[in-house]
């Protein structure tokens, strides 16, 4: 048979989100690459899957693509999770992917959890186009980076950690504008999860007195279409 590289998602909370299609390609892996094998190990416990564990992440990454190779080249099958969701979606995935396609190695993707798609669904917010922009820089490029995405008229969708939240959140409301309709959801498809839809200025009040647990995802209405054309044919004076 020939090589081939498997990316399984695996779920961002209920483990009951797994698909039967995942849970057999790790069932028939020789090797499961991890983001954090202790957070993995649960997983595969709770399904009886045995296959060697082996760490694979942002800081190893690099150093581990040319053994992965060679291991898929002389035969094994390969599996690649992250703790949660769709590996390369804001996890490590796409360097390994890109050496594989590049070696002629095939690179098989399943369908199944993400965090971004329930959030942008569950939020009330148009989600007919949207964009995906992740976590934000932390610091240098951050400013520049909002400034652009002010006048984006589709569906922002971010990743943020919890002790950043409330910062985000007022500073997107200094380049967004505090009426910018908005949705902080968090700890989708856990026991806790919630959903927090107000303006970006009221959402930022909301988080400076109660305290961001969990996951985090941020989903910002787009500028809409009338104030995006006045601020096109000021630029276009201006040039």
């Amino acid at each position: 048979m020939q090589e081939k590289l498997s990316i399984v998602p695996t779920p961002v909370g209920n483990l009951e989100d797994m698909t039967y299609r995942a849970v057999r390609v790790l069932q028939e892996a020789d090797i499961i690459l991890a983001e954090d094998t202790r957070t993995s190990s649960v997983l595969l416990k709770h399904y009886n899957i045995s296959a060697e564990l082996k760490s694979h992440h942002k800081f190893n990454e690099h150093r581990s693509i040319e053994y992965i190779k060679e291991k898929l080249l002389s035969g094994k099958k390969i599996a690649l999770i992250s703790d949660a969701g769709t590996p390369g979606i804001s996890d490590p995935g796409f360097l390994l992917v890109r050496e594989c396609v590049n070696a002629g190695i095939e690179v098989e993707t399943l369908p199944g959890a993400t965090a971004c798609i329930p959030a942008i669904v569950n939020s009330g917010l148009p989600c007919d186009r949207f964009c995906f922009e992740g976590f934000l820089p932390v610091k240098k490029g951050r400013q520049s980076r909002l400034e652009k995405l002010s006048i984006e008229t589709r569906t922002m969708i971010f990743y943020e950690s919890p002790h950043r939240l409330q910062k985000t959140l007022s500073q997107m409301s200094e380049f967004f504008g505090n009426d910018r309709q908005a949705c902080v959801a968090r700890e989708i498809s856990k026991l806790h999860e919630d959903y927090k839809r107000f303006t970006l200025g009221e959402l930022s009040k909301y988080y400076e007195n109660n305290e961001a647990k969990g996951e985090i995802v941020i989903i910002v209405a787009g500028l809409d279409k009338q104030s995006a054309k006045e601020i096109e044919k000021i630029n276009r004076k201006n040039r």
